[in-house]
Order: structure tokens, then sequence, then C-alpha cells
């Protein structure tokens, strides 16, 4: 255990090496969240119809501030995929438009796409993305070989869930842009492993989630929509805003900010969380984010090593995620929703919790580790040893 660890409650019988998935809450964002939900409780009213809507506009400009954005271009959502959902079901399409997507797109996500467009009679194009991978240019230009002059919209993660690329965001939204294509940048792992400068980026759309890399409790996320595109973005729920005869602030921000009754602590406890990670080092977040991402390819070294494959990309495309290829599966998936038989091996016989991934598609299939202050090399060395001798058995 490094001295970090002692801010989160994660077991310390189990190597957690999946901070990517739900992220970890540390002790002190855990108790600021407590501190707020008793402040509700005790006078609901005056916390709900009369506090809120400050509190969420100081949490929202705290977070602006962090991800280079304008305070009102930016509303709270639940998650990263609420976000897509809600940019996905705003759009205005015409049989035969196509969204663009790539293969390594979420699936939750993928599922969005391919609702909204069948509903549309619009076409999902699907740009392959090699991995391995030599270096950014390649990534760039397999998205741009599927636009089109039907293409309205492109599909983005910032950094893919499966293979950990962190991709070349701010070249792919100048060039769509140049072929008049928007894009809504998937940064569910953005914010807080890497540095935002959502202005400059100049992407019509982005969601990120607060809840992983920044550490807030979960439920904590938000988009962000360019002031040219806001007049079109309402939110999943219709609710008190939909007619709102408020001239103080914009309609995007009145229906976002009250879609009916539901626990905002979440995100009113993203200042403590900014503040309280930016704390433990003495470089602030720039060093935290340096930190992960040392750690990330230190892991991952380790787990290349172990099963003598060559690292699958550049260091330059990981923030603090990596995934190694590994042997594939000799068994189907055993239950439901499907998982790994070896991800539970890992859990249940080692204590180790880290995703085992089916990519492209089973059998073939990734490891994929995380890298946050808590974890430290000895982790990685752990799980290298379960695998090279799995990999000695296959």
């Amino acid at each position: 255990m490094n001295r970090f660890a002692a801010h989160w409650d994660l077991d310390p019988a189990v190597t957690f090496l999946n901070h990517g998935s739900f992220g970890a809450c540390p002790r002190p964002v855990l108790e600021a969240q407590t501190r707020l939900r008793a402040r509700m409780e005790a006078r609901p009213i005056r916390f709900l119809a009369w506090e809120l809507e400050p509190l969420l506009d100081e949490a929202r400009r705290v977070l602006a501030d962090f991800v280079g954005a304008d305070v009102d271009d930016l509303v709270p959502v639940a998650n990263a995929t609420t976000g897509v959902n809600t940019v996905l079901r705003s759009l205005a399409l015409d049989p035969g438009d196509e969204i663009l997507v790539t293969d390594h797109e979420y699936h939750a996500c993928r599922n969005a796409v391919d609702e909204v467009a069948a509903r549309a009679g619009a076409r999902v194009v699907v740009a392959a993305l090699p991995f391995p991978v030599g270096g950014e240019d390649a990534l760039v230009e397999a998205l741009l070989a599927r636009v089109s002059d039907r293409t309205r919209l492109a599909l983005v993660d910032h950094i893919t869930s499966q293979t950990a690329l962190v991709m070349p965001v701010a070249r792919i939204v100048r060039a769509l842009a140049a072929r008049g294509v928007d894009t809504l940048i998937d940064g569910a792992h953005g914010p807080g492993m890497v540095p935002l400068a959502l202005d400059a980026l100049g992407a019509a759309y982005y969601t990120g989630n607060c809840h992983k890399w920044l550490c807030a409790p979960k439920g904590a996320a938000f988009l962000y929509v360019r002031r040219d595109k806001q007049a079109r973005v309402r939110p999943l729920v219709i609710s008190h805003g939909a007619d709102t005869p408020r001239t103080d602030r914009s309609r995007f921000q009145v229906e976002f900010g009250w879609i009916g009754t539901d626990d905002p602590t979440p995100f009113l406890c993203v200042p403590e969380a900014i503040r309280f990670l930016g704390s433990l080092l003495p470089g602030g977040w720039p060093a935290l984010m340096a930190a992960n991402h040392a750690l990330a390819v230190q892991g991952r070294g380790i787990l290349c090593a172990a099963l003598q494959v060559p690292a699958p990309c550049p260091e330059a495309l990981l923030g603090s995620m990596a995934s190694v290829p590994f042997p594939d599966a000799t068994e189907p998936f055993g239950l439901q929703p499907a998982v790994d038989p070896f991800e539970v091996e890992l859990a249940d016989r080692h204590h180790i919790t880290v995703p085992v991934i089916s990519w492209p598609t089973w059998p073939r299939r990734l490891v994929r580790v995380s890298a946050q202050l808590y974890n430290h090399p000895a982790q990685y060395e752990a799980l290298a040893q379960v695998l090279g001798g799995r990999r000695g058995r296959s």
C-alpha cells in the first residue's frame, strides 16, 4: 500500500486495477457529500427549492474553469451515456443522413446511435481504427476516410474504453469541421485523466464523467454544448423549464438545471473532488495526471514483458489506462451480463480486480489496467505473475 491509498475506502485485500470503470471516491469527498445530504434532509424545501440553483451554479463554475469552458455552456447530467443520448435525441436527421462512429465506440453509446438512426431512417457508418497502432496519423486517417457528404455527426471517444487510446480529438474536430461535420466527443474518461480546454477544442458537443478520474461521487457528469447548438438541445426529461418565462438565464440552463427530484449531491461535490485531488501532489492536477500516466506506462510494460508481447501503441496515446493483448479465450462466457471467466478467476482466486475485454470479438481479448494515485508497481507485478503463468498454459 502506498501513502495515498489511505484516502480511499477500497478493500486492502483486493488489488484494484480498474479505476476506469466506475472510479473510486476518496473519503474526504464522501464526507462532503454526507454533509450536503444532511443539510438537504434537514430542510428539504429550503435546500431543493431555494438553495440548490446557486449551489449548482458554483459547482458548474468550478468545473467549467477546470475543463476550460464558459460556465453558461455546461450543464449537469447523470453520466456520459446520458450526455451522449441527450445530444443524439436532439438531432434533426433526415432519411439517408449518416452518423459516423468508430469500432472502438463504447457499447452503450453505439446502441444509442443505432436506435436514433433507425428511428430517422439514417445510416450508421463505422470507421475501423487499427489496434495495435503505430501513431495518431493512422487513427485520424481511418476516421476521415469514412466521411461523406451525408455525414451529419461524428461520435468519437476521447479515450476509448476497450483499447484505452487517447484519441487526437483536436485534430479530428478541426478536420471534421473543415468538412462541415459536427463532432460529439464522448469524454467519459477525459476529465481528470487528460488536460481539457473545451472552448479551444471547438467541438459542438462534449460530455464527460466526473465520477471516474475526478473521483467525485457516482452520478456526477456534465454536458458541454457550444453556444450556437444550444437552442436545439433538450434534456431527456422535459420538465418545468420547457416553458420558462425567465430571462435571467438561458432556456438551456433552466431546463437542465431542474428535471425533477433527485439527489444533486454528487454534482455538488465536484468542486471538493477537484480541490482534494489537486492537493495531493505539490504540482497539483498536472502532476497528478503525469504521475498516473507514468504508472500506466510502467504497468503496461510489466504486463507486456510477462506476456511477451510488444506495446500495442505509443506511450503518447496513453493516459491513465492501458490495454494489452491477451491469449484467446478457450471457454464461452458463463455469466449474464457476459463476463470473461478469467476475469472472475482473477477476482475470486487471486483477489485482483481488472477487466478482461473481448476485443474486437470473442475469443480475442485484452486486459486493461488503470492507474490512480492509490496504485503502485507491485500490483501490476502481481497481475503479471498470474498472466505469465496463464500464458504458459495457453
